[in-house]
């Protein structure tokens, strides 16, 4: 079956925020893939995911992006 496409952003308190990083560090040390609740989907990051850290700059605003990705095999 083929997955809906989407966009979904989520804010989270720090405290949740942090917990979910460091759980997220906690799969790459271990090389364990991450799973993840995010809008009622369970995502699945596979081991072999990229990840990278994206900075963007527009007039007083400031962002940094975590981004992990990857291919489906399927």
């Amino acid at each position: 079956m083929k997955k809906k496409s989407r966009d979904l952003e989520k804010t989270y308190p720090a405290a949740q925020f942090a917990a979910k990083l460091r759980r997220l560090a906690d799969a790459l040390e271990n090389g364990e893939r991450f799973a993840i609740m995010i809008g009622n989907e369970r995502i699945s990051v596979p081991v072999r995911a990229a990840f990278n850290v994206e900075h963007e700059r527009e007039g007083k605003n400031e962002e940094i992006e975590f981004q992990i990705k990857w291919i489906n095999k399927k």
